[in-house]
């Protein structure tokens, strides 16, 4: 669990992603989402929900969490409005890096808002955190989460076959 000052230093920095932070407090509290935009502080890999529990072999919420934690070491959005539900991970913006993924698992960047849950939603519904960030500045590393992709898009054709 985050200490109250670890929550605000962390929820201050990821307001700091819109030019008025206040405004992503305001949707918090009001909302408790707030569309913030990607490209500078972050960037966000859509992941299907079958796709992440195909990688981490397992649905039931804290053993996914878990498993996310291991395997990606950063935050984990999860939006259920959409049939089937999409994770979101957070990661490093990568400048001038190509990502081999988009047509699998697009990385989300400039031109892009992504719904950010105040960081006190930890369970359905709607948007929430499966993977809470642990300090500011927190994110998933590039290469865990390409080995993600790489291996639930394995796993996936193995249970095909």
């Amino acid at each position: 669990m985050l200490s109250p000052r670890a929550s605000r230093m962390i929820e201050d920095w990821l307001a700091h992603a819109q030019r008025a932070p206040e405004q992503a407090r305001r949707e918090w509290t009001e909302t408790g989402v707030a569309l913030l935009p990607l490209g500078t502080r972050f960037v966000a890999v859509r992941l299907a929900a079958d796709l992440v529990h195909a990688a981490v072999d397992t649905t039931h919420p804290q053993e996914l969490a878990a498993r996310l934690i291991r395997l990606l070491n950063g935050p984990v959005i999860f939006d259920g409005r959409a049939m089937g539900g999409t994770y979101y991970a957070l990661m490093r913006p990568r400048i001038g890096s190509p990502w081999t993924h988009q047509d699998v698992a697009p990385r989300l960047g400039v031109g892009t808002y992504l719904g950010v849950p105040r960081l006190d939603r930890r369970k359905p519904p709607g948007t929430y955190w499966t993977v809470l960030p642990r300090f500011e500045g927190d994110l998933c590393a590039p290469r865990a989460v390409e080995s993600l992709i790489v291996h639930a898009v394995s796993a996936s054709q193995e249970t095909e076959l």
